[in-house]
């Protein structure tokens, strides 16, 4: 158990770092930028990391029933839908509240998602679990809080077009769709265990191998909506700068951060046991919020909030980390 808590910490920590070299690429607008990072994330990166290390992974792709990979490719591609949807939210409604609803949801409905498909544990370990997660979603509540605070301060607004009702809306229905992930992992990872074991591969590869399905089919979803922002804004001779190397490279980093969390997260959650896709989830997503607080406070991005919003942050960075205390706890039981 010990083991998979602490594979589920580590996936949450690259995950909560992946992005940090988008801050040092040039000559590139938003799209540009994220557009190449996707394609390297979820095509060109899980095609080395599954042809290179798993063996026969072509007999292990056909080992897996017709019907589990059409559930794990249809909510794959409905995860990547969300994780777009929740850019559209940010134009509305300003990052901290966006990414706190889009969290928030992500955690509460992906964590219990394991739970409708494997069934439920005891009523000790089910109680402790969800007041684990309870704990955590009011520190995501007061994360919101505190960006929320100093945006007001800083005079910052997600955008002038839309509604606040719009925009919550769609973080929340975004939230919802990304939660497919969590569906993919649970009902894709028993079976392409079995797969890759049978192909003379160890079972830690099974990570890599879901992952590879996940990343590929929501990359489709991702693929059609940057194409089309990069083709409807005229973005794509940007790409000829003389930066462009540089920047194939951090977002190259960005893309192997990424991958490997989504990974990682996926063998803690073989590692944790019966428990393990909602325990794992919980810390997976909860940690990765931490970290990325905790690195926005390294890099002074708050430097010149009020006392008011610094300390709905620090509360709220407390009550996760007490959160995922608790949810570890229940596991334990």
């Amino acid at each position: 158990m010990i083991e998979g808590i602490i594979w589920a910490l580590m996936a949450g920590l690259m995950l909560g770092l992946y992005a940090l070299p988008e801050k040092y690429t040039k000559d590139f607008a938003f799209e540009n930028t994220w557009g190449l990072y996707f394609a390297i994330n979820t095509f060109l990166i899980p095609n080395i990391a599954a042809f290179g290390l798993i063996d026969n992974f072509n007999d292990v792709l056909s080992a897996i029933p017709a019907g589990i990979l059409t559930g794990m490719f249809i909510s794959s591609f409905l995860w990547g839908i969300g994780v777009m949807m929740w850019g559209k939210a940010i134009n509305h409604i300003g990052l901290s509240l966006g990414f706190s609803l889009f969290i928030g949801t992500i955690i509460l409905v992906g964590s219990l998602i394991p739970f409708v498909v494997d069934g439920l544990p005891e009523s000790s370990v089910l109680m402790m679990i969800l007041a684990g997660i309870s704990v955590v979603l009011v520190g995501v509540l007061f994360n919101g809080r505190a960006g929320i605070l100093r945006q007001r301060e800083e005079g910052e607004e997600g955008t002038k077009k839309g509604s606040m009702t719009t925009g919550i809306f769609i973080a929340v229905i975004g939230g919802l769709l990304a939660t497919g992930f969590s569906y993919a992992n649970t009902v894709g990872l028993p079976v392409i265990k079995d797969a890759v074991v049978a192909n003379n591969n160890p079972a830690w590869m099974s990570a890599i191998a879901v992952m590879y399905v996940i990343y590929m089919s929501g990359g489709i979803a991702i693929a059609l909506y940057f194409g089309w922002q990069l083709s409807a804004k005229g973005l794509w001779s940007k790409f000829q700068t003389p930066s462009f190397g540089r920047n194939t490279l951090l977002t190259s980093i960005m893309g192997i951060f990424n991958f490997a969390a989504s990974a990682t997260f996926a063998y803690a959650a073989y590692r944790l046991g019966n428990t393990g896709g909602t325990v794992g989830y919980a810390i997976f997503n909860t940690v990765s919020v931490a970290v990325a607080i905790v690195s926005g406070l390294v890099t002074k991005e708050w430097v010149s909030a009020s006392t008011k919003a610094k300390g709905s942050l620090y509360f709220g960075l407390a009550s996760m980390i007490v959160g995922i205390v608790i949810v570890a706890m229940g596991n334990s039981l």
